[in-house]
């Protein structure tokens, strides 16, 4: 790979000692395949565990009255970082966010529980579809 497509900067700050460092974490499995599991720069680290932001939102998706969703960690004194999550309700279904919590807690334990849960309309996205996981945590620290 030669680098990010006109953006240089980029490319700086990926590429170390001949290595492009892409931010995903992943793992190989027994047979060779390899699996992307989340990105670095999404992993939150709570009371000393490492905890994948995919794997709270899969629990959170897996809930009947969430469409969509998205999980940050905010600063927080205690903990180093709180695991916050926005969801999205689906149409005609309204999110109780205790019982959500309750669920996820039952589903990955309560380690990777979200501290907060926050309902919003909709999900601020890019023009391809992303969700903005920058844009939301700004809207949560103001």
């Amino acid at each position: 790979m030669d680098g990010y497509y006109k953006n240089p900067e980029a490319t700086r700050e990926a590429s170390v000692h001949g290595w492009h460092h892409t931010g995903d974490i992943g793992y190989i499995d027994g047979d060779g395949y390899l699996y992307i599991v989340d990105r670095a720069k999404d992993m939150i680290i709570t009371g000393g565990f490492n905890v994948y932001s995919i794997e709270v939102e899969n629990a959170l998706r897996a809930h009947e009255a969430v469409q969509d969703c998205a999980v940050i960690g905010m600063p927080d004194d205690k903990w180093g970082e709180r695991i916050v999550a926005v969801v999205q309700p689906r149409a005609g279904h309204t999110v109780d966010a205790t019982a959500l919590a309750a669920f996820v807690k039952q589903q990955i334990g309560s380690i990777k529980t979200p501290k907060q849960i926050e309902v919003w309309d909709d999900l601020p996205r890019s023009k391809v579809g992303k969700v903005l996981k920058p844009d939301i945590r700004a809207r949560l620290t103001r």
